[in-house]
């Protein structure tokens, strides 16, 4: 480590935007700093990515209620198949 870092404390977040923005993180660190490998055995995954094939129309159909309700048609099906396990 080369100098300690300082964070201070911000009067918006535009302030602190501006801050991490400018900041040259190479001042503060050398690459020795870093571990390779690291785990992070108590974060849980987010997602995981699976194929389901549909039939074009109701995608179609899934699309068409996602647009009018303003939402990603992926988190549509997602919420409709978490209310179909949920019953």
């Amino acid at each position: 480590m080369k100098k300690r870092l300082v964070v201070p404390k911000f009067k918006s977040e535009k302030e602190e935007a501006e801050f991490w923005v400018n900041l040259n993180l190479s001042e503060y660190f050398d690459p020795s700093d870093f571990k390779k490998g690291g785990s992070f055995p108590l974060l849980k995954r987010s997602k995981r990515l699976i194929s389901i094939r549909f039939p074009e129309e109701l995608i179609g159909k899934v699309k068409e209620k996602a647009n009018k309700l303003d939402v990603p048609y992926q988190s549509l099906i997602r919420q409709y198949v978490k209310q179909g396990v949920s019953r």
